[in-house]
């Protein structure tokens, strides 16, 4: 029998790079513009803030362990069935739960090129073997996922829009990847930005998960809704998915000022059309300010845009980091996604996104 002097975690667990979330602090810099985590400049909705507040009283109490009302108030609020809702500690718990439930050891799971982390993640915890699926102009590609397919694959996941490029595919090619899938495995729609597409043939994928039993669809509170902080996030899928789910997931995996909260936001429908019309205004004027700039920006659906540098001295992505971060502007790095030469920019207040106009013009100029 082999011994060991302390306990070691199964094979694979320490192969796992860890989720390094996007930097919060600049060093010596006055005021920190955080733009490295995707959270909106608006905020929580007030009723929601007021909602939070009113657990206060209540901390002794355990929540709802199956967050019964705000499943129902998501239900409402989009024409659902509760019971095919499942609720969890930010999307991320529920992309984990999927890969639990449905992928072991000999299993695979694919996801694209520049696709979310936490995918990778998921898969490994769960003993199965990552499958990567090149993208086209940063943007997934329905022919070369199907070409991964094979009897092994237990899940697809698709971020759409995708993070951290902004690209999107829409729903007809959606509706072909899942057509072109086999009954076994499991495509899981990704939409933590969806709210922020203004696109005619977008879908959240909604229909197909409300149709179909191999199809997941997940969304979050914490970005358009403003509260990250609380971690909620759900899915909707197929009853027999949403069975297997309550089975594994923690008893209280929300917490009663989440839910609560959850409840006033996905209310509040004013505050998210505010947040909607803000990103709308913004993102075009950004793209269009940093490209006249001459540096490449990647057309984006969602709330942040992708800033390519070219590999010359002086004008890098770490140059430009390094650069904005001493002048308090936090922007993402993103070479933790194949992407060493970009880095990843929130929309922000008005105050943020002109001083990063202004704050690249100067990097740019210095750079001639």
């Amino acid at each position: 029998m082999t011994t060991t002097s302390r306990p070691v975690p199964r094979a694979g667990i320490l192969d796992i790079e860890a989720y390094v979330p996007g930097k919060s602090s600049a060093p010596g810099a006055s005021k920190v513009h955080k733009l490295s985590s995707n959270e909106t400049p608006l905020g929580p909705s007030r009723r929601a803030v007021e909602a939070f507040k009113s657990i206060a009283g209540h901390l002794e109490s355990y929540p709802d362990g199956a967050a019964t009302k705000l499943r129902e108030a998501i239900a409402r609020r989009f024409g659902l069935d509760p019971q095919r809702i499942v609720c969890g500690n930010g999307s991320d718990d529920l992309l984990h739960l999927l890969a639990t439930a449905y992928i072991g050891p000999g299993d695979e799971g694919i996801f694209t090129e520049h696709g979310f982390l936490v995918y990778k993640i998921a898969i490994l915890a769960a003993g199965g073997k990552p499958v990567i699926a090149p993208e086209t102009h940063l943007t997934a590609n329905v022919d070369a996922i199907l070409a991964l397919v094979s009897e092994k694959t237990k899940i697809v996941y698709i971020a759409n829009p995708n993070n951290p490029t902004g690209t999107y595919l829409p729903f007809s090619e959606i509706k072909r990847l899942h057509a072109g899938m086999p009954p076994h495995a499991l495509l899981v729609l990704d939409a933590a930005y969806g709210e922020y597409v203004n696109r005619n043939d977008y879908s959240a994928g909604l229909e197909l998960a409300s149709a179909c039993e191999n199809v997941v669809m997940t969304r979050t509170f914490s970005k358009i809704h403003g509260l990250a902080a609380l971690r909620i996030g759900w899915a909707y899928a197929p009853e027999p998915i949403c069975d297997a789910l309550n089975r594994i997931r923690g008893p209280f995996n929300l917490n009663a000022a989440a839910i609560a909260a959850g409840i006033a936001a996905i209310e509040d429908t004013a505050h998210v059309e505010m947040a909607a019309a803000h990103n709308a205004k913004w993102v075009p004027w950004v793209t269009q300010e940093i490209s006249a700039l001459g540096l490449q920006v990647t057309p984006s659906v969602a709330n942040f845009v992708l800033i390519h540098f070219p590999q010359t001295h002086g004008r890098t992505a770490v140059d430009a980091e390094l650069y904005l971060t001493a002048r308090g502007l936090v922007l993402r790095n993103v070479g933790s996604y194949g992407l060493p030469h970009a880095l990843r920019m929130t929309i922000g207040a008005e105050e943020a996104n002109r001083l990063v106009v202004a704050a690249l013009s100067d990097f740019v100029k210095q750079a001639e």
